[in-house]
């Protein structure tokens, strides 16, 4: 039994989804109503994890699933509610994984979990 529950969780580690963090100028963000309108309207789109913005610097940063959606999609959502969002870069998230071993107390069986940061 300890050993599917190691199997198991060692497939979840290995297919870790790819997280990336776009940041998008937005020229027509130069208020706070403006800000929240990207907010409302970019947190449905397809893969979006987090959003984030900066008004000062009329920034906008979006960490999102890659396998779900990119970077072109992600400034199409921009021209649904009509403003126009300027590539700024890409990086990739890099939360590391850490195994963690857990002892059971009926058993001395170690599992190891695997968790994503």
């Amino acid at each position: 039994m300890a050993t599917c529950v190691v199997a198991l969780l060692s497939v979840a580690a290995v297919l870790a989804k790819d997280i990336r963090v776009v940041v998008f100028k937005v020229s027509q963000m130069h208020c706070e109503n403006c800000e929240k309108k990207v907010k409302n309207n970019m947190r449905f789109e397809k893969g979006v994890k987090e959003l984030s913005t900066e008004l000062k610097n009329k920034t906008v940063s979006i960490t999102y699933d890659a396998e779900k959606t990119d970077v072109k999609k992600l400034q199409a959502g921009f021209k649904k509610f009509n403003y126009e969002a300027e590539f700024v870069k890409e990086t990739k998230n890099l939360k590391k994984r850490i195994r963690r071993p857990i002892r059971s107390n009926r058993t001395n069986t170690r599992i190891c979990l695997f968790y994503i940061y």
